[in-house]
């Protein structure tokens, strides 16, 4: 007889997949949700996020086909017939470093550390953009950190008086964008919006605090439609972190069209204003501020603000150049060297790399006579400039020399070139950039590293003496061996 066949039928039902939380960072994920990222290491960045069921399909879930509003359209009739008109800001350094002014639509971001003049910049391009904007037009300046009291005070101190300059005090989105459509239902045609800032404005239509990641990504994106259905040129001012990063989600810098970071030290003037991004224009373009009591004024010649008015040459300085994106700056390099009694002799930088000082001062004592090791040595970068670019090695290795055999360079000399450990000048980027600017101060005597003539443009070097340099030993008999350059 068969034994009878037993057919077991199971009563659990299909469990539903546990819930994720994914970083908006990196897209590390985790099943429960924790307040700092375990791979990227950022903060408040985890969003809750349902996984596919266990067997559906890896397309399960999306959205059916539907019609597109528009066609696509042909690349070659786009172009023929899509041109950009920009919009000037009315600071010709703001436009050189967004490529010619802004572009109907553009979404722009300025970033920067607190103190550093972002909304001091922002309300004169607002004044400026007011100003020269046609009749008719206005600017919108809406700021979420101070009332429009302390807005006026700023604005009266930096000159920007414009009558089509319009101020509001908002920290919601919805009044934000209720400002832009009364403006749209008036007579008034809106040539600029400016919101400061993206991380304290917040949507009552999200859940998370103002700052957080959903509600800096609500903002954001909602400026960026509002933006691109318009026309409108939107700038907005982003915080930063205590690594100088922007604040909020990584996307954010994705999302918008431009980036921008305003630098500077808070014990100088000098603001320099960078494009990081820029989907419009040159992403390495550099510009220069000085900050004063009536607003941030603009440098259109850099060069100024560190060229020593020194008429006697002195021992432990030395002229450079380096670039900021494209611009050529001078710089000048100071050295001390002294004696001391301590076991431990003191050595400061500021303003360079203290690790590459350190080295560059070693590679001057191996290819000199100088015994530095026993001596304290200071090594600054004059006018309180930071100087990261490896073209500058050999002024920082001939100030040190000259510092430490107390002779002096001549002045009308600029050093030009990398120095690696075994003491060769290396070429590099950009020596025609920095040799027409050391010309147009009046450096006439360069040294450079070999090969830097076929470089050069003819009038370049007809109006500078080419002084060839192998090695730093060569630029230290050249220029410190010698009495008679003293």
């Amino acid at each position: 007889m068969a034994a009878p066949s037993v057919v077991v039928v199971s009563t659990r039902t299909a469990r539903a997949p546990r819930a994720e939380h994914r970083c908006a960072e990196c897209g590390w994920s985790t099943p429960r949700w924790v307040g700092r990222c375990g791979q990227c290491q950022a903060w408040g960045s985890l969003t809750e996020a349902t996984p596919l069921l266990a067997g559906a399909p890896r397309g399960a879930g999306a959205p059916a086909p539907a019609a597109p509003a528009r066609a696509a359209r042909r690349a070659s009739e786009v172009v023929a017939q899509g041109r950009l008109e920009r919009l000037p800001t009315g600071l010709a350094e703001v436009d050189r470093v967004v490529g010619g002014g802004l572009v109907p639509g553009q979404v722009l971001l300025l970033a920067g550390e607190p103190g550093a003049g972002k909304s001091t910049l922002l309300l004169a391009v607002a004044d400026a953009v007011a100003a020269a904007a046609g009749p008719g037009a206005v600017v919108l300046y809406v700021s979420a950190e101070e009332s429009v009291e302390q807005i006026a005070v700023r604005a009266r101190r930096t000159g920007a008086r414009s009558e089509t300059l319009l101020l509001a005090d908002d920290t919601d989105l919805g009044a934000v964008l209720g400002h832009v459509e009364q403006l749209a239902a008036s007579s008034e045609r809106l040539a600029l919006l400016v919101v400061d800032s993206v991380q304290t404005v917040s949507s009552s239509e999200v859940e998370g605090r103002p700052g957080g990641v959903a509600q800096v990504m609500a903002v954001a994106s909602a400026l960026t439609r509002l933006a691109k259905e318009r026309g409108l040129p939107v700038c907005l001012v982003g915080q930063v972190t205590k690594e100088t990063t922007v604040a909020g989600p990584r996307s954010l810098e994705h999302l918008v069209d431009t980036t921008l970071t305003l630098e500077g030290d808070r014990h100088t003037a000098l603001r320099l204003l960078r494009a990081v991004k820029n989907r419009y224009g040159p992403a390495d373009e550099v510009a220069c501020f000085e900050q004063t009591d009536t607003g941030l004024r603009e440098v259109p010649d850099p060069s100024s603000l560190f060229r020593g008015t020194r008429e006697v040459a002195v021992p432990g300085t030395c002229t450079t150049v380096t670039l900021e994106g494209r611009r050529a700056l001078l710089a000048e390099v100071q050295a001390l060297v002294s004696g001391t009694q301590a076991p431990i002799p003191r050595r400061a930088v500021s303003g360079l790399d203290t690790a590459r000082t350190a080295m560059l001062t070693a590679v001057t004592e191996k290819n000199t006579t100088l015994t530095l090791h026993a001596k304290e040595l200071y090594v600054a970068a004059a006018g309180g400039m930071r100087l990261a670019d490896p073209a500058t090695d050999l002024a920082v290795c001939l100030a040190v020399a000259s510092a430490g055999m107390e002779r002096p360079l001549p002045l009308d000399v600029a050093a030009l070139g990398e120095v690696a450990l075994a003491g060769d000048v290396r070429p590099v980027p950009g020596l025609q950039a920095r040799a027409a600017e050391a010309v147009r101060l009046g450096h006439t005597r360069l040294l450079v590293p070999p090969g830097a003539a076929d470089l050069l443009d003819t009038r370049t070097r007809a109006a500078a003496r080419l002084e060839v340099v192998a090695s730093l030993g060569d630029a230290v008999r050249l220029l410190l061996s010698d009495p008679s350059t003293t």
